[in-house]
């Protein structure tokens, strides 16, 4: 399948006086540029020490993964005008947008994110370790995933190289982009479905799935590889700069570039991963700012059909059944479409292909 659809990145990291001060002086030195170059609009009011919320307006403190960017944003004046209405109370919010590997690291650092959006369940579980958000954060609807989406491809307009599948992106001269999965979690998607497809095909052929041909479906994929990125946004930021033929990224990417008048195709191969993208109230943060109240409210608000919708519009495959129902002609099911369970779960192929020596590090090392 293939139809017509975004990204570029910015650092967003800026959380001086009002918010948690770095250990030494010296890590604050080195983090400095990074924090004020991607400083969202808005003042915060949120305390860092008082443990309790202004009663007249509140900051809430976003760190998101960069792909949903979009979203949130236009997400946020809804969320703030059914507040008001609600508590009178005017929420300002920060924004910080980064990779998601980034952004995890971030807040165990010391940013003083009060909800995280991400793109791994396995990056939250990096919060929970670090005592920064309970364990019961997979309690909330859809195990804690607030969107969906699969991995894709995109191509320059009308295909010209006639992909159809993860198998196409290993012919001679096909130049490919996806980002590198140290830093992103997207391109941990991307080179798991790439994998996960080598394992459907074995297992089509010998009737088993089996990982040794799914290494080399993963090699000769990369053996064509043109860059890789800090993350999905510089991916599709270098793709729309002319670089590569083709582009291994979430479908939502394309899809919200497409309706901004990209000139893309979406290839949507029929061996292809479910993505699902969690969000959590970083809780240690939120009792610190007396901001759990608002934090709650916002989180919950992501699976309202109300957001839900800004979602779909986007890109994503919304999880609310109701709101997918009315944009299922967009989105239709992949027949190979497996998920993160095909591979294992996270625990397993975080030790199969991500450890330090893991499949992905045996590719990149050639051996």
């Amino acid at each position: 399948m293939q139809h017509g659809y975004e990204y570029g990145e910015k650092a967003e990291k800026r959380r001086l006086g009002k918010f948690k001060r770095w250990p030494a002086v010296a890590a604050s030195l080195a983090l400095l540029g990074s924090l004020l170059a991607g400083c969202s609009s808005g003042e915060s009011t949120a305390e860092s020490a008082g443990g309790t919320a202004q009663q007249g307006d509140v900051t809430l403190v976003i760190g998101a993964y960069s792909v949903v960017k979009d979203s949130v944003q236009d997400i946020i004046p809804l969320f703030q005008k059914k507040w008001k209405e609600e508590t009178g109370q005017t929420v300002t919010f920060e924004e910080s947008y980064e990779a998601s590997g980034t952004q995890a690291r971030a807040i165990v650092g010391g940013f003083e994110a009060d909800v995280t959006l991400l793109s791994l369940e396995g990056d939250i579980d990096k919060l929970t370790k670090a005592g920064l958000v309970n364990e019961n954060w997979k309690e909330k609807p859809e195990g804690g995933m607030i969107t969906r989406s699969v991995a894709v491809i995109g191509t320059r307009e009308g295909n010209p190289l006639g992909i159809k599948s993860f198998a196409d992106l290993a012919k001679p001269g096909v130049k490919v982009l996806y980002p590198n999965p140290k830093t992103s979690g997207g391109a941990q998607w991307d080179i798991n479905a790439i994998y996960g497809a080598g394992l459907k095909e074995s297992e089509r052929e010998t009737g088993e799935k089996d990982p040794a041909f799914a290494k080399k479906f993963l090699e000769s994929v990369h053996a064509n590889i043109e860059s890789l990125d800090k993350s999905g946004r510089a991916s599709m930021a270098a793709f729309e700069y002319g670089v590569g033929d083709a582009l291994v990224t979430y479908e939502n990417e394309l899809v919200a570039r497409i309706k901004q008048g990209a000139k893309y195709e979406v290839v949507v191969p029929d061996d292809t991963i479910l993505i699902e993208n969690p969000a959590a109230v970083v809780d240690a943060n939120v009792d610190k700012h007396g901001t759990r109240e608002v934090a709650e409210a916002f989180l919950d608000f992501l699976w309202s059909a109300e957001a839900q919708q800004v979602f779909a519009e986007n890109g994503f495959r919304p999880t609310d059944p109701a709101v997918y129902a009315k944009f299922e002609q967009d989105y239709p099911v992949p027949p190979g479409l497996f998920d993160i369970k095909y591979l294992g779960g996270w625990n397993e192929v975080r030790e199969t292909l991500y450890s330090k020596r893991g499949i992905w590090y045996q590719v990149l090392a050639g051996i």
